[in-house]
């Protein structure tokens, strides 16, 4: 799985943590223990800037971000954390509830685990830690009153594609946090989000805009296909290994692309394009995943089947 590290190294300064004016009590701050491979600081993104360029990026699992806020008594779009195959350890300076969410990961609090909730108490010096995900592959962590990120054209979101937002998580890196909020008395038997659990996942789309490039028996081998997620996956999409499309070379000027368009290109190996996707490609769309079942791609695995089913 191709993922973006966030380079181990000394304590850092950085611009999230809000300045002490030497008046009243100190700010809570997040500090980072342990980065691991690929986490970082999203928000629901910046959606409406396509015309500049510049994706809507936020969480690939846009459903467990949300659920993750609500836990924690946030705003669904305040920031957090996105953490890719686990290895986070942070420490909060203020006691407060953490809501973890998306694909299930072990958890412990100085070194003990902790069961399965969603929502802790996390107190002040502990270290929390998050291991790797046994079933999907995003998990997130919500703080009551949330992270202070600076943001970047209305965002807090860190596009891996433009390089727009706060930088990757580093050991060190301090984040300001937001005052605590009372914590909303959510069954937590609600709490957890559909991942894939190594059977096939089945997600839907729609045909369009380029189907009609493809002639019958292509259209067929994408919806009965056994797909395979690749090893070439990351926020920006996800590839696919099978039998390829024989679309051949096309010539089409660059056009729009969106969240969870199916591309084809020359290789024939359908791309599903995730958060951080471009918002243009010349590569013919086949198809465009349903907004509903977007956020399961983004949570599987190199290897892991997927199977696409056209709403008709």
């Amino acid at each position: 799985m191709t993922v973006t590290s966030a380079a181990p190294g000394r304590r850092v300064r950085t611009r999230h943590r809000p300045p002490d004016h030497g008046t009243g009590p100190e700010p809570a701050v997040l500090t980072v223990v342990r980065a691991g491979p690929a986490a970082s600081v999203q928000d629901l993104g910046r959606p409406g800037m396509a015309h500049l360029g510049v994706p809507a990026s936020g969480p690939a699992d846009r459903r467990s971000f949300r659920l993750a806020n609500r836990l924690a008594g946030n705003p669904e779009d305040t920031p957090a954390l996105e953490v890719t195959l686990g290895g986070l350890a942070i420490t909060l300076s203020a006691t407060r509830h953490v809501a973890v969410t998306g694909a299930p990961a072990p958890l412990t609090v100085d070194g003990v685990p902790v069961d399965g909730a969603p929502r802790l108490w996390l107190r002040a010096g502990s270290v929390l830690a998050v291991g790797r995900p046994w079933a999907g592959c995003r998990t997130y962590l919500a703080v009551s009153g949330g992270l202070e990120a600076e943001p970047v054209l209305g965002s807090a979101s860190r596009d891996f594609l433009t390089g727009l937002g706060p930088d990757p998580l580093r050991a060190g890196a301090e984040y300001g946090l937001g005052p605590a909020r009372p914590v909303p008395a959510i069954p937590l038997e609600l709490a957890f989000s559909v991942v894939p659990c190594g059977g096939p996942a089945t997600v839907r789309f729609r045909w369009g805009p380029r189907h009609e490039l493809f002639d019958a028996a292509d259209r067929h081998r994408l919806t009965t296909t056994p797909w395979r997620v690749s090893a070439q996956c990351d926020r920006v999409g996800a590839r696919l290994t099978g039998p390829p499309l024989a679309i051949g070379s096309v010539d089409l000027p660059s056009e729009g692309t969106v969240r969870g368009a199916i591309q084809v290109p020359p290789s024939g190996e359908p791309i599903v394009f995730l958060a951080d996707h471009p918002v243009t490609g010349g590569y013919p769309v086949i198809g465009v995943v349903t907004d509903a079942d977007i956020d399961l791609v983004g949570q599987t695995l190199p290897g892991d089947e997927l199977r696409l089913a056209p709403i008709l």
